[in-house]
């Protein structure tokens, strides 16, 4: 089992809004040893792969390859969840020992509501928003099945987010939102007195 974090933050947003590429900006800024990057997407992967002989790391990258079982691994990890809603959110945080958490991929209310569940109040929730024309300009591509299924649209509603970052390329905003979420990271990192 997993030691008790002091936050744990859950990073949602649509594909190409930017999730990865702000969780490992907080991460640079914290450190590996004070901030773990988790992944449910990772564990997913990692058994489908296993379960349908493909290869693992090739499905863990923004390659064609993962795009092509991106559909019917939606649908294999639907059916794990509706067994068990915390099945991926356990496995990710087995062994994971830093203070802070960053879950780069939350998708559904089931995983926001495993992890309040477990851990209540070091839970924040983390929307990155980012317009369609700026998606485009990342390479994203509305695929009907994928981007209207409840693995892209599962948080639209229902969510009282604590933050909202807006990552549509203006570098001054994007770096003001992130010193204020790192000042609140910060302080979770300060003793209590």
């Amino acid at each position: 089992m997993a030691q008790t974090p002091r936050l744990i933050l859950l990073f949602s947003g649509k594909r190409k809004s930017g999730k990865d590429f702000l969780a490992e900006e907080i991460q640079s800024r914290l450190g590996p040893d004070v901030c773990a990057i988790l992944r449910l997407s990772g564990p997913l992967k990692e058994k489908y792969a296993k379960e349908h002989s493909l290869d693992f790391e090739r499905l863990l990258d923004a390659s064609n390859y993962k795009e092509k079982y991106r559909q019917d691994m939606i649908c294999w990890g639907e059916e794990r969840r509706r067994n068990d809603p915390g099945f991926f959110c356990r496995i990710v945080v087995e062994g994971v020992v830093q203070p802070i958490w960053v879950v780069s991929d939350t998708r559904r209310l089931s995983d926001v509501e495993w992890f309040r569940d477990v851990y209540g109040d070091l839970v924040k929730v983390v929307r990155v928003i980012a317009t369609e024309e700026t998606r485009k300009r990342r390479d994203w591509v509305f695929i009907a099945g994928i981007d209207d299924a409840e693995s892209e649209c599962g948080l639209d509603q229902g969510v009282a987010f604590d933050w909202i970052l807006t990552n549509d390329g203006d570098q001054l905003s994007l770096e003001a939102q992130l010193e204020c979420l790192l000042q609140f990271i910060q302080s979770t990192l300060q003793p209590n007195i």
